[in-house]
This record gives structure tokens, sequence and C-alpha cells, in this order.
């Protein structure tokens, strides 16, 4: 059973992190980008002539790793999913850079018997040295096989906050995007090793017929649509972003993004037309 107070209250510590131009690349090599080399925008994260950082790395930087794996948490890791990503951009990424990350869970809340429990991880970002916060994120985990654990520590927190839903009215762009059949194979390069998205057996064995994409691949394939669609590729335009997901998406599957821009907010919806299956959801995003 997990245990709250070991999970509220643990500690990370400061954790470095040094990336270099090349893992830019990769990073946004793996979620996409360059798909088209003839087009000049995507060039601009996949070349180190004019290189910019697609927001969405910052969801990869500082990590924690696979904590959960710890007996001290008490979690039933096995059926943790991933079920929402948040992002805030203070100031624009650098292109390299060694920083410092501060983790720490900043609630812990009981569903019920049954019905699983919800984890918010928030992480700060700053460059090394005493310089300014770069960016914040915070990550929602469902833990599925842990609710009912404040009957045996009588502590619950209140929920985090819903993300608002897509209007109920047709989308006013839809972009589609590819993914590479090896699109896993490449991501994963970028810290997030996990067998599931890249060992066949260990996919069918969790109920899958193939490896599946990271979820935080797909974080980043909105974000492209996202900078490409809203922003004409200027990335520091993107502000703050966040999304629910809802499926996965296997390499090689085309993804629909679906937005709707009210003023400096726009709401972001992902499906697989060719499954009839919505894979994000909820999604709102903050622009300059």
């Amino acid at each position: 059973m997990l245990d709250y107070q070991a999970v509220r209250n643990w500690d990370f510590g400061d954790i470095e992190h040094t990336y270099t131009q090349r893992d830019t690349l990769l990073y946004a090599l793996g979620v996409g980008m360059g798909f088209d080399p003839l087009d000049a925008g995507q060039l601009r994260f996949v070349f180190e002539k004019d290189l910019q950082v697609l927001p969405s790395m910052v969801a990869v930087l500082g990590t924690p790793g696979f904590w959960w794996r710890d007996p001290r948490t008490g979690a039933d890791w096995v059926k943790l999913v991933h079920g929402e990503q948040r992002i805030r951009i203070l100031r624009p990424l650098p292109a390299a850079a060694k920083l410092i990350a501060k983790n720490r869970v900043i609630s812990v809340t009981d569903k019920g018997a049954g019905k699983g429990a919800i984890a918010v991880i928030q992480r700060d970002i700053y460059e090394a040295g005493g310089g300014e916060a770069l960016a914040q994120t915070t990550q929602v985990t469902f833990l599925r096989g842990d609710g009912g654990f404040s009957a045996q520590s009588g502590t619950s927190d209140p929920p985090p906050e819903a993300l608002p839903a897509v209007p109920d009215s047709t989308p006013e762009v839809e972009l589609d995007l590819p993914s590479l059949t090896q699109a896993a194979l490449i991501y994963r390069l970028s810290g997030d090793y996990n067998p599931l998205h890249a060992d066949p057996e260990v996919a069918r064995k969790a109920g899958f017929p193939r490896p599946i994409l990271h979820g935080l691949c797909t974080f980043g394939m909105a974000t492209h649509a996202v900078v490409k669609a809203m922003c004409h590729y200027r990335a520091d335009e993107l502000r703050a972003m966040a999304v629910r997901f809802t499926s996965p998406v296997y390499p090689g599957e085309t993804v629909r993004f679906q937005l709707w821009r009210r003023g400096k907010h726009v709401h972001l919806r992902a499906r697989v037309e060719a499954r009839d299956t919505i894979v994000l959801n909820n999604g709102f995003i903050e622009l300059a």
C-alpha cells in the first residue's frame, strides 16, 4: 500500500543536468522535427544554425528517474500511468546548458479503494551557478493500484485542478503530423529507456500488440503542432502547455492535432484517425 508520508515528503535532492547542442538536436528529431528537411521552420530545431529548443524538451530535463520502484514508496508501480503533463517556460531554454532541478511532491490524492490515487510532482529548473529560474514542469501520475491508502494513513490531499475541456465546436485548425516507425527508438535516447517502448515481448506482456510511443513523445509532437500552427515556428511564443494522456500512440502512426484559438489561449485535442482514437485531450496552451 502506498505510504503517504514517505511519498509526500520524498527527498529528491538537487539534480544536476548538463545537456549539449547534440542532445537538443536529438530530442527534436525524436519527436518528429525534421520530417520535412526542407522546411526552414523545422530546420531551426534540428540544425545547429540559429538553433532553437523545442519548449517540451523541458519535460526531460532534471528528472529523478523511475523513483516509484523504490519499495519505500509502497506504491504498486506496475500499475502506474502518466496522466497529465504541464510545462511553464519562464525564459527560453538555451541550446546547451548546465541546470539544477528541484523536484517535489506537491499532492497525493486518494480516489478511494479500487479507484486509484493521483500524485502530482513539480520540478523547478534553474541555470546552474545561482542562475534564474528557466521553467517549471508538473507531472500528474495516476496510481491505479493504490486507491484506499488514506484508510491507513488518515491523510489525502485535494486533487489537482482539472484541465479545461476543449470547445464543443469545429476545430479552427487541424494539422496532421506523422511519426516514424522507429520514433520510440530515437526518442528513448533522450532519457526514457523503459523497455515497453522498444521490446516487443515486454509490450505484449503489458497488453499491447507492439511497443508504444512514449507519452512525452506525443506531447512533443503536440508542441510541434502548436509552434507550427500558432507561432510560425517561433518557440519563444509558447509560454505554457498542459495535456491529458488518454490513449497511446504506436510508432509510425499519423496524429491529427485539433486546435481552437481563444486570444492568447489555445485548446488542443489529438486523434489517431486510423483507429478513431483520442490520444491527447483537454490540452491548454498559453501564448505570449
